[in-house]
């Protein structure tokens, strides 16, 4: 609960080795007391959601973030592929991974926490969502829930859990805000650090583990767009780090993405706080931008007509679109339209009498250059 008495749920997502800002995100929260009244976690965001429900100290949880390295999470399994090779549950092996996640959380169960949390995860033979700490789904091992998922398939083997095999809950759903939603809560703090608009290149040359990260990059935004395209209550802040140009299995980041974590968050909460309790449902941070259209990048496709707000653009005589005609209020994912056009001939900047204040939670809505 805040100082104010706002219950909010907190979503962690997952976004793997950049998941290391929800700690600077747990820190800025604590500074200016936000308290969640429940963590809904998902992959790394279930880890540092599940350290957070063990009381763990902001301290503690730094320590650990800054001390985790390579050899504590990946191990190729070279025996194992030898002898199965495509018939190998994982190219690499769980132990490492389990031995981290038991030796933080221990054997403690879901009703031995002293905070709430939920874990999301995915049976891979069924496809179903399962969100253990919810009523049912409480009396396992959290470190068992929080392995299941981090198991991102083909990387890591599932997780055995009465009699279910389940992996990474991103498969359905990177940031579960609509669990979230139905916790008797008043709005949702939520943090993304796996989905991105940034445009990349030479992916296609850069190996098998490059190729899967920046596929589940994508995937997670469209699922990211897709749920919170019309999204309406209860009222959502949505912390976007900029951590985009962070490889997703990379070791050489961390106090940096603990400190873009806490920069991200307190940005928002400083220009969000009074406006997410009094509204009564939306996504913030909200700021003014002014769109237009380079018609001569302009190639007519109507890509945007597609991917825009309804009514938003529209095409003209010749052929060419043409953008709204004053600025527009957007959330930090209204800017889709923007990645979506083949061209890049939609640009968009804060309104003249917006300008000069930062966005906030931060924005994907800008295409950037090629990382």
């Amino acid at each position: 609960m805040t100082a104010a008495g706002w219950r909010f749920a907190l979503v962690l997502g997952g976004g793997g080795i950049k998941g290391l800002a929800h700690v600077g995100v747990l820190r800025a929260l604590a500074e200016r007391g936000w308290t969640p009244d429940v963590v809904v976690g998902n992959s790394i965001g279930a880890l540092v959601g599940a350290a957070w429900a063990s009381e763990f100290s902001i301290a503690e949880l730094e320590a650990v973030a800054l001390s985790m390295q390579r050899h504590d999470v990946f191990a190729i399994a070279r025996t194992e592929m030898a002898a199965r090779r495509l018939r190998a549950p994982a190219i690499y092996k769980g132990e490492p991974l389990e031995d981290l996640v038991r030796g933080i959380l221990g054997d403690t169960t879901f009703d031995d926490l002293p905070r709430r949390l939920i874990v999301a995860s995915v049976d891979i033979n069924t496809g179903t969502a399962l969100y253990w700490g919810l009523p049912g789904l409480r009396d396992v091992a959290v470190a068992d829930a929080v392995f299941a998922s981090c198991a991102l398939p083909g990387f890591f083997p599932p997780r055995g859990i009465r009699e279910r095999f389940l992996v990474d809950g991103a498969l359905v759903d990177n940031l579960p805000v609509a669990v979230a939603a139905v916790q008797d809560v008043d709005g949702i703090v939520a943090v993304d650090v796996g989905s991105s608009s940034v445009l990349r290149a030479e992916v296609q040359e850069s190996g098998f583990a490059s190729v899967v990260a920046r596929s589940s990059e994508i995937v997670f935004h469209h699922m990211l767009e897709m749920r919170l395209a019309h999204w309406t209550s209860p009222p959502m802040l949505l912390v976007l780090p900029r951590v985009e140009h962070v490889p997703m299995l990379s070791f050489a980041h961390h106090r940096e993405l603990l400190g873009e974590g806490y920069r991200a968050t307190a940005a928002a909460l400083d220009q969000a706080e009074q406006v997410v309790r009094r509204a009564a449902g939306g996504i913030f941070p909200k700021r003014l931008v002014e769109v237009a259209v380079d018609r001569e990048r302009c190639i007519g496709c109507g890509a945007c007509l597609a991917h825009g707000p309804p009514g938003t653009f529209r095409m003209d005589a010749a052929g060419k679109a043409v953008g709204p005609s004053g600025p527009q209020e957007w959330s930090p994912v209204s800017g889709d339209v923007i990645r979506h056009c083949p061209t890049y001939a939609i640009t968009a900047h804060p309104a003249r009498e917006a300008a000069g204040g930062p966005t906030g939670g931060g924005s994907r809505g800008t295409a950037q250059a090629p990382a």
